[in-house]
């Protein structure tokens, strides 16, 4: 190590030497040539005499002010016109003072235009050497230019692009040769960009990749949206060519260049959707020197909520779980990742009042993020009983346990599914935030933070769709019209956080989806992306409508107000709930609705709760079934509240 820091610092010292050594040329020879020019290259005695006074104020005081401006320690391999721009006020700022000196100094009788000579050579002599050096760089690289790599073209001929071919040019590593730009503006085609042409666009691409015998395209639009996205990789597709992305700003900041950054086209990047502005002042505020618990923490919310809030330096994270190994993996991460975080793993159910209570005397939690839910609408409709006492008793007893250890904020995870559910799952979720703003009097505040599918969690449609192209297909779809909002996991979490921190006690905040996604369209970008052809390779099948499910989702109600909060991805409904009393009351008799395992009586208390509830064909067959085999009559008509 000490070898190798003497063979950088010696270099470092002889590159500053020859640089020093080409200026000091240049300030000599620009005095001479400006006196030569001056008098024809014919010095006459006396000039011969105020040059040998002039020639030494002139490279004193240009090494001086070089020296100040820092233009010794620039790499002129990679000069650029910021650097430029420098040198000519380097070179104004020296000839003035020269100037100054000269005439206080030296004998009179210099003609002015030998400042301006002088000025003029300098720069053009300092500007030159630096573009000679970046020239002669340029040219080898070129010349390693026939070298093997994968052929490629960059789609985009915009600032992304133009800095991906940059930094191909300048890394000697990247087995990547660019054959052309690809740009869907038509005023860019058959412009030439650091000698790389623009060939055409998209529509082009089949016919682009043929001739010139493409291996890759780099698609060089960070700001596409995600229908462009999917345009884009559809021309690819279709020219049967490897696609691959680079990613947004912020990426390029966090990581370590653009092109080291080159990664598969994923589905993610077809949603389109902006990187999240964070207010993390707000949120830190919240967070730093507190204890901090998440229930679900195994789950792929409460995972990933835990991997965020240990940015924001807690006192400590409780993870509250009751499945072992998936906690023990989290565990474990954050112990990886988070090692000045304090983690504390704890095994229980939401469901076990005596448990949670235990935890919170234990660690005094300031903050609670409650994540932990059964989510599964379709097996949620077939176990009703254990939805209603993991998602609603679940969350009661967390809520009022919170109360009673002086919780500061209490934080709910819910979903789109509550608006105007037409499933137990969506019904108990709404229930839950009705809980949370009965129970809002003063003391710990409770919010609740709704938003839609999360891409990639435990059992959403990505995982399974990967896994039925990865066996051949068919890919499952229950409708053609079926849509749905979808959020990725860190963004959905982080908007959580933003959400809990600008959030005020009673309140719903809804957490901005964009635009549904047909679910059959993402279905064939998937099959897409792995280089497949759908209903050719890999056949989309339609099984139906499963029970409790809808064709849209909906994030607010007819009947909520919504008002922009701080935050412009977050809005905020103030939403009429129930009285305190009355909720504790409805709880004791939904509980003994659950023990008689009372079907009928369950979808009716419901009803009376949440009076937009519209109970699935399936759940009403179930009624109906109970009552025959109860032999006591449910009744169908149900009213609303």
């Amino acid at each position: 190590m000490q070898s190798r820091k003497r063979t950088i610092a010696r270099s470092s010292t002889i590159r500053r030497a020859l640089v020093w050594a080409a200026q000091l040329m240049v300030f000599a020879l620009s005095g001479v040539a400006a006196f030569s020019l001056r008098f024809d290259f014919g010095l006459p005695s006396d000039s011969l005499r105020r040059l040998s006074y002039a020639l030494p104020i002139w490279i004193v005081l240009k090494v001086a002010v070089f020296r100040l401006a820092k233009l010794d320690r620039g790499v002129w391999e990679y000069v650029t016109i910021v650097d430029i721009v420098r040198l000519a006020i380097a070179n104004l700022v020296a000839s003035v003072l020269s100037c100054i000196a000269i005439l206080i100094m030296a004998p009179g009788g210099f003609p002015r235009s030998i400042y301006v000579l002088d000025l003029l050579i300098c720069f053009l002599g300092t500007a030159v050497i630096r573009v000679a050096v970046r020239i002669l760089r340029n040219s080898l690289q070129s010349d390693r230019g026939d070298t093997p790599g994968r052929r490629t073209l960059i789609y985009g001929a915009g600032k992304a692009g133009i800095t991906l071919l940059c930094e191909i040019q300048n890394n000697p590593r990247l087995a990547y040769r660019v054959c052309g730009f690809l740009d869907d503006n038509p005023g860019e085609h058959g412009l030439r960009i650091a000698e790389v042409s623009v060939l055409g666009g998209g529509e082009e691409l089949k016919s682009i990749v043929d001739r010139h015998d493409i291996d890759v395209i780099l698609i060089a639009v960070p700001s596409a949206s995600g229908t462009e996205m999917t345009r884009i990789l559809s021309f690819c597709h279709a020219a049967d060519v490897e696609c691959q992305t680079v990613p947004g700003l912020g990426d390029i900041i966090e990581g370590a260049g653009l092109a080291n950054q080159i990664r598969e086209v994923a589905v993610e990047d077809l949603l389109g959707r902006t990187p999240v502005r964070l207010e993390e002042e707000c949120i830190r505020s919240t967070i730093e020197g507190r204890v901090i618990l998440v229930t679900g923490a195994a789950g792929s919310i409460g995972s990933e909520l835990c991997l965020q809030i240990a940015r924001f330096h807690p006192a400590g994270i409780v993870g509250f779980d009751i499945a072992e190994s998936p906690l023990f993996e989290i565990d474990r991460e954050m112990r990886q990742k988070h090692p000045n975080v304090p983690f504390y793993p704890e095994i229980g159910s939401i469901q076990n009042r005596a448990r949670v209570d235990e935890v919170l005397r234990r660690y005094r939690p300031a903050v609670i993020y409650h994540a932990a839910a059964y989510k599964h609408v379709p097996l949620m409709e077939e176990h009703a009983f254990e939805a209603i006492e993991n998602n609603i008793f679940g969350t009661y007893n967390i809520a009022m346990s919170a109360s009673a250890h002086g919780v500061e904020d209490f934080v709910l995870i819910s979903s789109d599914k509550a608006v105007r559910p037409t499933n137990i799952m969506g019904a108990t979720k709404r229930v839950a935030e009705l809980i949370l703003l009965a129970l809002q009097n003063g003391g710990t505040q409770y919010i609740a933070v709704r938003f839609g599918n999360v891409l990639g969690s435990n059992g959403s449609v990505v995982p399974i769709f990967k896994k039925q192209i990865a066996s051949g297909g068919p890919v499952t779809v229950t409708h053609r019209e079926m849509r749905r909002f979808f959020m990725i996991i860190p963004e959905a979490c982080q908007l959580v956080l933003q959400a809990s921190a600008i959030g005020k006690g009673g309140q719903i905040c809804v957490l901005d989806m964009g635009e549904p996604v047909l679910i059959a369209d993402l279905a064939k970008n998937l099959i897409l992306l792995s280089g497949l052809i759908p209903d050719k390779d890999i056949r989309i099948e339609f099984t139906g409508i499963r029970p409790g499910e809808k064709l849209y989702e909906e994030l607010r109600s007819l009947e909520e107000d919504t008002v922009p909060s701080e935050h412009e991805r977050i809005r905020v409904f103030v939403g009429n709930g129930v009285p305190e009393e009355s909720i504790h009351a409805w709880i004791d008799s939904l509980r003994e609705i659950c023990e008689t395992r009372d079907i009928g009586r369950l979808v009716i208390a419901l009803k009376r709760l949440v009076g937009d509830y519209s109970p699935s064909t399936h759940l009403l067959e179930l009624m109906i079934e109970s009552r025959e085999q109860r032999d006591f009559t449910v009744p169908l008509t149900l009213s609303h509240s």
